[in-house]
């Protein structure tokens, strides 16, 4: 089936150049199947990138895109106000192609690039593309802020923009309000102005996730949030073309793109964009070897020392030609625990159990070094260079075998007596979350002495069932949205949570809520200094550290394997992928 979405994808993506063109191979002598023509500044344009991803997206739609696959697939189709430097991550103009900020810090004002299309679709009149304005940019942050099902991205605005709270309480049930939210206001066609309720340096940030995307109103009342899981109308370099389920994701270069480079050229270089989804890790790294894939992103644990050469720092000579890219993330591993349901609810237990993972072991043997424990809070400690916000003043849990068993006693399982069977729900993940787990279940029964049982699900099931409440143990990962603390301290923010347990509670999952914790978030919002701002964040991520509403495990390590034709696609903490501007080179250049 693959075999034939390739040579599909190939029909459908690729458009010829024979003039000033030259057909490129990888080094095994595999042809990967394009030709490439030479462009202004030693470019090259043409060919189909392709990469793999082990678990399937959930949704397309941007107010629902919560996981890590959606997220970077969405980047290529739709567009925001601002972006992001896929290099340092750094904010750059996208469809707002500059912005001022009031002197109190409380309104930001937009100013919308002219020429900018929406992708042709059924949706407009002839099937052709608009112009976009700043009128849909009122109506897609007004629909932000509005309450229905399929909006998962309220959060990023709820308790930040001003009326947008209002807003959210009126619209239940469809209904709508009159001017839309009252702190986003449109001043003429070009222009977009944001209020906020307090100044808060990092809001400029916040414009990055794809619940901020520009969306056209025809396509939504077209299609709704359910027909958009899978169609997708935006402003991005790529067009979507197909979403086979479990197999593929297809994208073509968009014609009518906005872009370009220095030189003139019309952005994107490449023709297309292929995402293919084989789940387990030892099978895309033979596709990748095979020259079947552009990108390997992340080495099965068990191939690392055939890899890579004692030091993690260069590829084994039976790798060399590969291009390497290692990078410390902004991510976050952990497991989490609902805390409102037993036998969870109890913080001795908890504790017991965050005593009873020895992460060093779990770095060093199963991960073999590509990760760091986490020893200290759950914020990566990359944000230190990215933000100077220092997780090593977060006293955090270290493997101690003798102090969990005395929790364990004290919680009222005294060697593990009366405790239920646990089972610990994962999502597969290529293989590297069963091994995981497998590590952490044989130390949690070793020292504990408890039952525990891993339960593995796909991953649009494993979310829906964490975030409804129905998990009372599960694995749990978060990648950094933006470049900001902020954005890790939501997952334990106690107001975002619901009153019954039945309901969804996105982000905030083990639904933990301390009022000394909430207090410090939200003093840190109000605080403009960001000195201060930072001392209450570490209040607060000792506070949950200290009630242990979840095991924080590791912080990833990320390894890329590029082929050697790839050119312009750096690394990243965040692992955000923008291929507006990759490109590839003949083997001969």
């Amino acid at each position: 089936m693959r075999n034939i979405i390739f040579v599909f994808v190939a029909l459908i993506l690729l458009s010829s150049c024979k003039s000033d063109s030259s057909t490129t191979n990888d080094k095994n002598g595999n042809a990967l199947g394009f030709d490439l023509k030479a462009l202004k500044g030693g470019k090259y344009g043409g060919g189909v990138f392709v990469y793999n991803e082990e678990e399937y997206l959930r949704d397309l739609f941007p107010l629902n895109i919560t996981e890590v696959i959606a997220h970077r697939i969405s980047s290529n189709i739709y567009e925001g106000l601002v972006t992001m430097s896929q290099d340092e991550l750094k904010i750059q103009p996208s469809l707002a192609e500059s912005w001022t900020i009031s002197d109190d810090g409380k309104t930001y004002t937009f100013k919308i690039r002219k020429g900018v299309k929406f992708h042709d679709d059924p949706c407009f009149p002839g099937g052709k593309g608009r112009e976009v304005t700043a009128k849909d940019f009122k109506y897609s942050l007004d629909l932000l802020c509005s309450n229905f099902a399929g909006n998962e991205g309220f959060w990023l605005f709820k308790d930040k923009v001003v009326g947008a709270q209002a807003h959210f309480d009126v619209t239940k049930g469809g209904k709508t309000v009159p001017g839309g939210v009252k702190g986003i206001k449109l001043i003429d066609d070009q222009t977009l102005s944001i209020e906020i309720m307090a100044p808060f340096s990092d809001f400029i940030r916040l414009l990055v996730t794809p619940f901020t995307y520009v969306q056209a109103e025809e396509a939504f009342k077209k299609y709704g949030a359910a027909g958009l899981r899978t169609h997708a109308v935006g402003t991005g370099p790529y067009t979507l073309v197909k979403v086979a389920d479990n197999e593929a994701v297809l994208m073509r270069k968009n014609p009518n793109y906005w872009g370009k480079d220095e030189h003139g050229n019309q952005l994107p270089y490449l023709d297309g964009v292929k995402v293919g989804f084989i789940k387990e890790k030892k099978s895309s790294l033979l596709e990748f070897k095979k020259g079947n894939m552009h990108m390997l992103y992340r080495l099965p644990y068990e191939m690392v020392d055939n890899v890579l050469n004692k030091t993690r720092t260069a590829l084994r000579p039976e790798y060399k030609q590969y291009q390497m890219q290692i990078e410390e993330t902004l991510g976050y591993q952990y497991y989490g625990f609902q805390n409102k349901t037993k036998p969870f609810d109890n913080k001795k237990l908890r504790q017991a159990f965050c005593y009873a993972v020895d992460r060093q072991k779990v770095v060093d043997f199963v991960l073999k070094g590509m990760g760091t424990p986490a020893h200290n809070g759950f914020i990566p400690p990359g944000f230190k260079k990215a933000d100077g916000y220092d997780v090593s003043k977060v006293k955090g849990y270290k493997f101690d075998p003798q102090k969990a068993r005395k929790l364990m006693a004290e919680a009222g399982y005294p060697g593990g007596k009366g405790l239920q069977k646990i089972t610990l729900q994962i999502n597969s993940g290529g293989g590297r979350n069963s091994q995981i787990a497998e590590a952490i279940q044989k130390q949690l029964e070793e020292t504990l002495n408890i039952d525990i049982e891993i339960q593995q699900m796909p991953f649009a099931q494993h979310l829906e069932t964490c975030e409804t409440g129905k998990a009372i143990f599960w694995r749990a990962g978060w990648l950094a949205d933006y470049v900001s603390p902020e954005n890790f301290m939501r997952l334990y923010y106690g107001k975002s949570v619901p009153s019954k347990l039945e309901e969804k509670s996105y982000l905030n999952t083990t639904r933990y809520q301390n009022a000394t914790y909430d207090k410090a978030f939200d003093d840190a919002l109000a605080s403009i200094d960001k000195a201060k701002r930072h001392s209450y964040y570490r209040k607060a991520e000792q506070t949950m550290i200290d009630d242990a509403p979840a095991i924080p495990i590791f912080f990833d390590k990320d390894i890329r394997l590029l082929h050697p034709g790839v050119r312009n696609f750096p690394q990243n903490a965040m692992e955000y992928r923008h291929f507006r501007d990759v490109y590839f080179i003949p083997e001969n250049k």
